[in-house]
């Protein structure tokens, strides 16, 4: 028996993390992560699929389950349809921006990277025509354009067949469709005023009249068209149904293409196109307004907030803009400030890489830098680095607000679709003003790392290191958190509530309570004072909390007797509640109590230390310096 592959390996085991094939209505990916619709999210063990090896991170948005894997990525996807019966069909849940989202993914993603391959090419061919004027008039250089090039001008052709995939439309109608479309602008089929034959374009351009069955055509131009080309294959999609439903079985496989060519076509280049145009026009139009007002400001929104929305899966929802720009005017604005948020995050990785004292974090480090200086591939270093260790992530945000703004003061843009990178920077150097790009990049990366390796961050501890103190070994100063009451120790994992036990609000530890009373423990001031649950800050910024009984909250303060205020400073072990434990659990609720460190204030672990009962005002958490 063959040895399954990592890929293979990663794939079966998110697969039954997510709670197995029934449970995946649908599931695509993108360029860093597989995206899940699940039919029942509470089957998915999230903590599980974080723990495999080769995830990075799990984030939930859109209605999607989304598992970032990082470069390799498409390898797990294939992997992955290849072993487990599962659809990559299926509309996202959720609002009207979840599901423009989806359908953007859905649609771009699939060919996504040899659109990333083509503008990477486009770009080294300005830089060769760049250190060499005479190479623009090569044959060469024209061989390699049209390699470069052609997918863009012929973007229909693509979109044709992803958005037929996604309508559960004939994919091979939508191409006749797309086709027609590109046809209209490159094969010439009507004579002009002087006899010769010429596109519909130049026709229409040239002041022909254009008309279908009597009605004038405003004609557009379909190469790189997007919206044009989405909306066609969705009208399809539905005239299809239609006809599949009211045809008899003999002439059904015909007539069903040759009727919708015959109107989805035309209705195209009479309706769908001219409106969407319009409406592409108007969004490229907007953003160059937009620009011209201020484009400082418009460049440090940008900048500072790009990675953000790569975070939350909106970044798709630039891309038409983006390839509308690109159809009308060869470069987006919107793409000259993003070389400076991307690198910018490459900078606070390799401070990090350098800085951090955790061998893990380092050879998370390491490879995230790379990938995001050379390749744009900013996913690794987000969730395996900066985001996680939060300050870094700030820190490039700042850097690439200062850094997108210079870039776009200088009106820079990238000539192609490319994935922001050290390596396609080359695409912005026939737009705008190329210094002022390199600059702006240069000081968006030098701002991220000199700031991360300054102003530092909370690195986290070895494993051995925190085992250490857990067996009783203290490795460097530590100081304690005391139980505040008495009572059975339970692991924080094993609270029956998914808030605590996933550990997302902090770490700590839970006691099955044998006494009503809950004591203060650490010294500090009262943030919060509800019947239930006490907030504590300490003076040297340590935050925990105290949480007794489980959906309490609802008791509206019954059985519970508060004997602190809000404000009111305390002292380790003083008494902050009495509560009546019978009363709670005779009202259907469950009293265990909840101790978790919200805030470490800058100590480098919390690590749990009770086990067995545990007395009032004993050590339950020890505080790693």
């Amino acid at each position: 028996m063959a040895t399954a592959s990592k890929y293979e390996v990663i794939a079966d085991e998110v697969m039954r993390a997510v709670g197995g094939a029934k449970n995946v209505k649908s599931v695509t990916h993108c360029a860093t992560r597989l995206r899940f619709q699940l039919h029942d999210r509470s089957k998915a063990d999230k903590a599980a699929v974080e723990a495999t090896r080769g995830v990075i991170t799990v984030v939930e948005s859109g209605g999607q389950f989304q598992v970032v894997i990082g470069n390799t990525v498409n390898n797990v996807y294939e992997a992955l349809t290849a072993h487990h019966e599962v659809t990559s069909e299926g509309a996202a849940s959720g609002g009207l921006l979840a599901k423009a989202i989806d359908l953007i993914t859905s649609i771009f993603t699939p060919f996504l990277w040899v659109l990333a391959g083509s503008g990477l090419l486009k770009a080294l061919l300005a830089v060769w025509a760049k250190a060499d004027e005479t190479a623009a008039a090569s044959s060469s250089y024209a061989i390699l354009f049209a390699a470069g090039d052609a997918i863009f001008q012929f973007l229909p052709i693509l979109l044709a067949v992803t958005a037929a995939k996604k309508f559960k439309a004939d994919v091979y109608s939508a191409l006749a469709i797309a086709g027609a479309l590109i046809y209209s602008a490159t094969v010439a089929v009507i004579p002009n005023a002087d006899g010769a034959s010429v596109t519909l374009s130049a026709f229409a351009s040239g002041g022909g009249e254009l008309t279908f069955l009597g009605i004038p055509v405003v004609m557009v131009s379909y190469l790189s068209a997007v919206i044009p080309t989405i909306l066609a294959i969705y009208a399809q999609s539905k005239l299809e149904k239609v006809l599949n439903r009211v045809l008899p079985d003999a002439i059904r496989n015909f007539v069903t293409p040759l009727v919708v060519l015959a109107v989805i076509v035309p209705v195209t280049f009479l309706v769908i196109g001219p409106i969407s145009d319009w409406a592409g026009s108007g969004l490229s139009s907007g953003v160059n307004w937009f620009w011209g007002l201020s484009p400082l400001i418009g460049g440090a929104l940008m900048g500072a907030f790009w990675q953000v929305f790569v975070i939350f899966g909106v970044h798709w929802g630039f891309v038409p803009v983006m390839i509308q720009d690109l159809s009308e005017q060869g470069y987006s604005l919107l793409t000259g400030p993003l070389f400076a948020a991307v690198l910018a995050q490459s900078g606070a990785a390799a401070a990090v890489f350098l800085k951090t004292r955790n061998r893990d974090l380092k050879a998370v480090a390491g490879p995230a830098t790379i990938s995001a200086f050379l390749a744009g591939i900013t996913e690794p270093a987000i969730y395996g680095v900066t985001l996680r260790l939060k300050k870094p992530f700030i820190f490039a945000c700042i850097g690439g607000a200062i850094g997108g703004a210079i870039a776009a003061s200088g009106g820079s843009a990238s000539m192609g679709f490319v994935l922001p990178g050290a390596i396609t920077l080359t695409s912005t150097v026939d737009v705008g003003n190329f210094a002022l790009q390199l600059l702006g990049t240069g000081l968006a990366i030098a701002i991220a790392f000199t700031l991360t390796m300054v102003l530092g961050f909370k690195d986290i501890p070895n494993k051995e290191d925190a085992e250490a103190v857990a067996g009783g070994a203290v490795p460097s100063e530590a100081a304690a958190v005391t139980s505040p009451v008495a009572g059975a120790v339970v692991p924080l994992s094993a609270v029956p509530d998914k808030v605590f036990s996933s550990g997302a609000m902090g770490t700590g530890l839970a006691v099955i309570p044998s006494e009503g009373r809950a004591y203060a423990p650490i010294s500090g001031v009262l943030l919060t004072v509800m019947p239930h649950a006490f907030g504590i800050r300490g003076d040297e910024g340590l935050e925990v909390l105290v949480h007794i009984g489980l959906d309490t909250v609802e008791l509206n303060g019954k059985h519970f007797s508060p004997l602190v205020t809000q404000g009111q400073r305390v002292t380790a072990g003083e008494l902050l509640v009495e509560f009546d434990i019978a009363g709670i659990t005779a009202a259907g609720y469950n009293p265990i109590t909840v101790m978790i460190v919200t805030d470490d204030g800058g100590y480098a672990a919390v690590v749990p230390v009770a086990t067995g009962d545990v007395r009032c005002n004993e050590p339950a958490l020890d505080l790693v310096g």
